[in-house]
Order: structure tokens, then C-alpha cells, then sequence
């Protein structure tokens, strides 16, 4: 490997960036984000989204997040609306099943764990970021392999009682640093390193 191909690939980060209601789930049990959309002032918590977004380089996300972008967006009825989301981007969707791709959109489907495929995401994302999209599963699969560098998330003031898990993994406090709070509308981002 080069020097500089090095330096790219020490620089990268793998980011778990997501809303979850204050009981931590971030779906319904049907995998609806309803609840989401309901709460006020979101235009607020979404402004500080475009600073992030932008060092951004490639995106990482399970089939069920896959699956609800595309029938939720209608992206086979309106494709250009995975670029307004998403621009370019490489987006890698984990998957062990074959899946539409949304014409025109740079989507590379993959098998396995991340483990297997984390040379070529990190390539993908050149000196950017990686954002981990969802789901917590695949989330949780980067910090059993060692290589969630990041969780953001923001937290709604909504309760569900059951639903999809923020992070089905066990992180202690001895793995996970604050290093950011802030309040956005109704919505409070917390941002922890992990280790």
C-alpha cells in the first residue's frame, strides 16, 4: 500500500450517525419512522445535517434501511431523489439476498461481515467518512469488529415501548467517550468516540 494511500485510509472514519426515540429504538417493530417525522422542529436538528454529510465519502447500510429508502422515497418512480439524499456517493448495502438498485445511483451490494468488505468501503470514501446509515445490527457489527470510530445520534422525545434497537450490542463506559452535546428543536445530539 502507498504512503498516501495510508494516510487516506488511517484519516477514514466509520461514523453510526441516526435519530432514536428517548427509549432507544430507532424504528417500530414494522419498521415504520412515523414517529420521526411527527416531531416538531426537525427542520432544526436536520440544518447541522449538510456539515456532516459533506465529509462524507462513502455509506454503509443494511437491507431494511435499503428497503424503507426505497419504497418510502418511491425511488424507482423519482431516482434523482437518491442523489438530492446522497449525491454520488458510494453507498455499500449489506445484504444476503439480491435487492433492486435505484437506477443511476453508485449502490454496491455486498455479502458477509464488514470485516470482509472494510478495505473497499474505506477505498470507496477516499478521505471522507464513513457513514454508517443504519441499521443498529449493522452498526453493532462495526464495534464487534473494532471498527465504529464514532455514534451520533440524535434523540427524539418520543417513546414506542418496543420496536427496532438503537445498538443491540453491549458497549461499556469504558469504550465510550462524550465529546459532544447540543440541542436542536425538540431533538438532543450526543456524539461519543468509541474505542
Amino acid at each position: 500500500m502507498s504512503e498516501v494511500a495510508a494516510t487516506v485510509r488511517h484519516m477514514t472514519r466509520a461514523i453510526f450517525h441516526t435519530a432514536t426515540t428517548l427509549d432507544g429504538y430507532l424504528a417500530t417493530d414494522d419498521d415504520s419512522l412515523d414517529w420521526l417525522f411527527a416531531v416538531p422542529g426537525a427542520d432544526e436538528a436536520e440544518a447541522a445535517f449538510a456539515g456532516f454529510l459533506a465529509d462524507v465519502g462513502a455509506l454503509v447500510m443494511g437491507s431494511a434501511t435499503y428497503e424503507w429508502m426505497l419504497r418510502h422515497e418511491g425511488l424507482f418512480d423519482a431516482p434523482e431523489k437518491w442523489a438530492g439524499y446522497y449525491g454520488t456517493r458510494p453507498t455499500f448495502v449489506f445484504s444476503s439476498r439480491a435487492l433492486p438498485r435505484v437506477p443511476g445511483a453508485d449502490i454496491r451490494h455486498v455479502e458477509g461481515g464488514v470485516r470482509e468488505h472494510i478495505d473497499e468501503i474505506r477505498d470507496a470514501a477516499g478521505a471522507g467518512d464513513v457513514w454508517i446509515v443504519g441499521g443498529g445490527d449493522l452498526a453493532g457489527q462495526f464495534a464487534d469488529a473494532g471498527l465504529l470510530d464514532e455514534i451520533r445520534v440524535s434523540i427524539a422525545p418520543v417513546t414506542l415501548g418496543s420496536g427496532k434497537p438503537l445498538l443491540p450490542r453491549v458497549l461499556g463506559a469504558d469504550r465510550l467517550t462524550l465529546v459532544d452535546a447540543r440541542t436542536a428543536g425538540q431533538f438532543v445530539e450526543l456524539v461519543y468516540s468509541v474505542s
